[in-house]
């Protein structure tokens, strides 16, 4: 499964924000688009088994779905699209650069303080 794989990347850069930090992760918000590349349900089916014995296990996954858009080269116009058609919604053209929907963004990590060791005797 390709989303086990970028989930171990993921929270390889949450355990690092986590680390610096001193914290443990109780959340994480992420941004997929359609044309990512990873499929937002098998992402989340993998997350907890890639958080496993973490600083990050048993925190939550909240994936935020991204339109795509596209620019056109014709009139100019920025406008969704589908990811089987990459036309302008305004005047038809097929001469389209995406501008979005190709990501897979970590946007926020929420974080809970650690305790230390003189807090909890």
């Amino acid at each position: 499964m390709h989303e086990f794989s970028v989930c171990r990347g993921l929270i390889a850069s949450v355990l690092s924000v986590a680390k610096s930090r001193q914290a443990m992760v109780s959340k994480v918000y992420v941004s997929v688009g359609p044309l990512s590349g990873v499929e937002p349900r098998l992402l989340a089916a993998a997350y907890p088994l890639a958080s496993a014995n973490t600083a990050a296990a048993g925190s939550e996954l909240a994936i935020e779905e991204t339109s795509l858009r596209v620019r056109c080269e014709t009139c100019g116009a920025e406008t969704e699209a589908t990811p089987n058609k990459l036309l302008c919604a305004c005047c038809g053209a097929e001469r389209t650069r995406v501008i979005s929907g190709n990501e897979l963004l970590l946007l926020r990590v929420e974080l809970q303080p650690t305790e230390s060791p003189s807090e909890t005797g």
